[in-house]
């Protein structure tokens, strides 16, 4: 169990550099958790500071996933030695976990992070990468019919355990699980974007949307099949 603990709290550590704070002090110390929707993610660094800079903060936060599930979980640590009683697989599984947590709840930013998706999908590039494209167009799916990001995260979070419960199992029971409590997690981290998107206020991107409306000569939206 040492090796367990040890390997989780690295994880968490990495987890907690979190890329738009790292790309901000690069910037000259630019804060995007004081921008915006205040959210320490790719999206609002996107909409606050540029491509760029979105681009290097969302590189960052899936390396530290996909660091967290596939390097750590191997490392050989002269003061937590391998554990023949953990299971390989759960410890990669808990490693991930703990690095998405991380970004939540970065320790070494007061604990007020991002939303996770970044990451976990840095997790999922070691523990199943296969599922990625599936994820991804689930995502686009959504985006492009409703223009809203944070629904278009959440519906990809609900629909990864489902793929796999019916491409992998009963052979990859663990992953399921992690998968089911991402959702989850995804899904309590969105719990703001639910609340703006019930009382009408949540960032709406209609430039991606499929069916969008305009308005028309008399004033009156339309919908916009040609978009």
């Amino acid at each position: 169990m040492l090796e367990l603990g040890t390997k989780f709290l690295l994880s968490y550590f990495i987890g907690s550099l979190m890329g738009s704070l790292i790309m901000g002090r690069l910037r000259g110390g630019v804060d995007i958790r004081t921008m915006g929707s205040g959210n320490a993610g790719g999206t609002n660094a996107l909409r606050t500071q540029g491509v760029w800079f979105a681009l290097g903060v969302v590189v960052i936060d899936i390396g530290k996933g996909a660091v967290a599930a596939g390097l750590i979980p191997a490392l050989n640590l002269p003061f937590a030695p391998n554990d023949p009683a953990v299971s390989r697989e759960w410890l990669a599984l808990c490693c991930a976990a703990a690095a998405v947590c991380g970004h939540v709840w970065p320790m070494y930013h007061r604990f007020q992070g991002g939303k996770g998706a970044a990451t976990l999908i840095g997790t999922l590039l070691v523990l199943g990468p296969k599922l990625i494209l599936p994820l991804l167009l689930i995502w686009a799916w959504v985006l492009t019919m409703t223009g809203y990001v944070g629904l278009s995260t959440m519906a990809a979070a609900v629909f990864l355990p489902a793929w796999i419960a019916i491409t992998r199992l009963p052979a990859e029971q663990p992953l399921f699980i992690y998968s089911v409590a991402m959702a989850l997690f995804i899904i309590y981290c969105h719990r703001s974007n639910i609340r703006r998107m019930r009382d009408g206020n949540e960032h709406r991107n209609d430039k991606l949307m499929v069916f969008r409306r305009r308005a028309t000569a008399g004033g009156k939206p339309e919908i916009d099949d040609d978009a």
